[in-house]
Formats: C-alpha cells, structure tokens, sequence
C-alpha cells in the first residue's frame, strides 16, 4: 500500500498545521482518495478488487465496501457502444496484466449494476515489483457522458455539413470534366485553362470534404475498424508492388527493406530485443486502416520528392513492429516537426504552396495508428529528406495463431 501513499511527513511543524485525524498518513491517504471526483479502484494480483473510493462506487452502482475482495469482472463490466462485452483480447484490464503497461481508453463504456451503460475515460496503471511481476493495478474511471454528448453534436455538425456538400461539388466535378472532354464539347485553349483549374480546384474541395468526414470519425471514434491478426511484412510487400507505380511516374527509386536485425528507434521502443532469424511481424489491426495510413505517408514523399528514392520498411523486437517511410526530399523544419500531426497544419513553404493539400492526412494517419495503441512521428534532416514512423504492439506467433485460430472457430469472437 505504500506506493499509493503520495503524501510523507515533512516535519512536525508541517503535521501540526493538519487536523488530528488527518496526522495518520493512512487517514490521509484515505480521505484524499474519497474526495476525489474520479472513481479510483486498486486491483491485486488475483484481479481482485482491494480498494474502491466512492465516486467509483456511484458509476458501478455498488457499495464500495461490498466489492472488497470480489473478481472485478464482476463489479467492473466494460462493454462496446452497443452494449456487447469486449472480447478477452480487447479487455484493458487483461492486457495491462499481460502486456504489463499502461492503458487509456476514451472510446469505452461501463456498465453499472442497474445496467445503465456509461461512457466513460479509462486509465488503468501496473504496479511492478523488483522482479517485473504486476502485483497489482490502479484503475481511474471518469465519466465522460456529456463531453461526449457534446464531441457528437459537433461531429454531427461537420459530417452533415460535409456529405451535403459533397453532392453539389461531385456534380460540379462531373460537368467540368465532360466541358473537358474533346468528344463533348470543343472549347478554345484559353477557355480550357480556365476549366482544368477549376476541375482541380473543385477535386481539392471534394477531398477536403471526404477527409472532414473520416477525421470527424476518427476524433469521436466512430472510424470504422474490423481488426484482425495482419503479418505487416507480408502486408508491405505486397503494397510496395502498387505505391512503385506511383514513384515511377516520376522518376524515383522504391526500395522495400523487410530486416531483421531489429535495429529499432530507440526513443520509442524498448532496448535489449533478440534476434529473430524468420522474423513474422504480426500486428492486430484493420489491414484496410493500415493500407490507407501507409499509402497516404508514402505518397506524400513522392510529392515532396524530386529526385533520389523513397524507402519503405519493416524491422522489429519482441515487443514492437516498426516501420518507415524515407524520402530523399527537400526535409521539414524543426520548428514545424512537433505540429505535422495536428488538423490543418501544413509547413509553409513553397512545396507545399504549390502542391496543395488538406492538412488533415497525417493527422488522420495518427489516428488510425493509436486506434491500435501504436505511435507515429516524424523525423527530418533539411536538404536530406524525411523519415516518417510508426510504431505497433507485436504480437508472437503463438498469440496470432490462437487468435486465428479462435476468429474462425467463432467470427463474432473478434
């Protein structure tokens, strides 16, 4: 229980400005946890409830007195937006015990005893001993219903505004291009200079649309996601095939690099990984999501590249799958690294002026990537190129042949 105790005796003259009552560290302890407007529950080893404070007693719907030693899967129900139990991959508790790392969640709901479903921010912690056990965990619920309720309205907001006006410009975008069309209409050099600029512009506006939409989505979590067990090597290799036609048109290399040394970024990952001599990195996510994310990166450094190669890889350790996106382009600034994933950035320089863009790709991509509690970054040397990456939870081969093995046994299981 120490390690909860945030509160240590600085001096008597320190203890004498406190209540009597309140001199006991435990008693402090106590009190500061009961006041607390988030529910705090600390769970042991055996997944059994130690601890529950009484805001979290009012979202569960029990007496926290009562929960004292009960499995908290009895008291703790986590479910999806319609009420369906999470499956045991996808269940927070289970992976902080088995993955030994901390989980935050802000697109889950709890179902309290009344069967009142709750939305809800969830950040579960593990407590680890000397020997690396997870001896216990400490779990914050806040209820999130009304900030939710007003995320939605908004959404709402920009995803009708945004399908509505993608019906007009669709429709602009039809007739512009039959005006351009030689077969149906005959209209003098000029003229068409006019027409393909608004045929371009008007493309632009239908993109930027459509990305409203999907990042609408991706902040409120309703992206659309079917994850599954994806072997990410066999999933890039097969896509460098497609996004080399792209770098061909104009005149640059593709290079796809599947290692494995395991030699990892090591500001985002862990240290200390093994050799892995046929290396399967197995992720779990939607491949459709992952395609986008990867097609959308490498894209963008074929725009921003005039000449030399883009490279595309895959490395990995126990724990991590890497990939990258490499260009040999102009680079970005420092100053403008820390801001690339938020909505509507765009470096301002002449590259970008002049190729145009919606500003919401990348922060789109990130989205995806923590969808499936993964990272992404970039990073950037100017005149050199830039390199952007993402990081996801490897899963072994054993982990991946259960899951496959459990999704056609029963397709509803995932």
């Amino acid at each position: 229980m120490n390690k909860f105790i945030f509160l240590h005796k600085r001096g008597d003259s320190r203890q004498a400005n406190l209540p009597v009552n309140l001199r006991d560290e435990t008693q402090r302890f106590k009190v500061i946890i009961d006041t607390i407007e988030d529910g705090v529950v600390l769970i042991d080893n055996q997944q059994h409830i130690a601890l529950m404070n009484p805001a979290a007693g009012i979202l569960c719907g029990w007496a926290p007195d009562d929960t004292i030693g009960i499995s908290s899967a009895t008291v703790i129900k986590f479910v999806l937006e319609k009420g369906d139990p999470i499956a045991s991959i996808n269940d927070p508790l289970l992976k902080v015990f088995d993955d030994k790392k901390s989980v935050k969640n802000n697109n889950i709901f709890l179902l309290s005893r009344d069967n009142k479903q709750i939305s809800i921010a969830l950040n579960i912690l593990p407590l680890i001993d000397k020997q690396g056990n997870v001896n216990a965990a400490v779990m914050v619920i806040r209820d999130i219903t009304k900030e939710k309720a007003e995320e939605k309205q908004r959404a709402d907001f920009i995803s009708t505004a945004s399908h509505e006006m993608r019906t007009p410009v669709a429709a602009i975008e039809g007739y512009l291009s039959l005006a351009l069309n030689s077969k149906v209409a005959n209209i003098d050099s000029r003229a068409r200079d006019y027409l393909e600029k608004a045929y371009s512009s008007t493309k632009h506006l239908g993109k930027l649309f459509q990305d409203l939409l999907t990042s609408a989505k991706a902040e409120d979590g309703r992206l659309t996601s079917h994850p599954v067990v994806v072997e990410l090597g066999e999933l890039l290799d097969k896509l460098s095939s497609d996004l080399k036609l792209v770098a061909d048109k104009k005149g640059l290399e593709t290079v796809f690099k599947a290692s494995s040394d395991q030699t990892i970024n090591a500001t985002k990952t862990v240290a200390g990984s093994e050799r892995v001599v046929r290396p399967l990195y197995y992720v779990y996510a939607d491949p459709e999501r992952l395609r986008e994310v990867i097609t959308n990166v490498f894209d963008n450094a074929v725009k921003y590249t005039d000449a030399g190669k883009i490279t595309l890889s895959i490395t990995g350790n126990a724990q991590v799958v890497q990939c990258y996106v490499k260009d040999t382009g102009g680079g970005i600034p420092a100053d403008d690294l820390p801001h690339l994933f938020q909505k509507f950035y765009r470096v301002d320089n002449s590259a970008t002026r002049t190729i145009g863009g919606t500003g919401l790709g990348l922060f789109i991509c990130r989205k995806v990537i923590e969808l499936y509690d993964g990272q992404m970054w970039a990073e950037s040397d100017m005149g050199k190129g830039s390199t952007f990456y993402f990081n996801l939870p490897r899963i072994d081969n054993q982990k991946a042949a259960r899951l496959q093995a459990a999704a056609a046994a029963n397709p509803a299981y995932l």
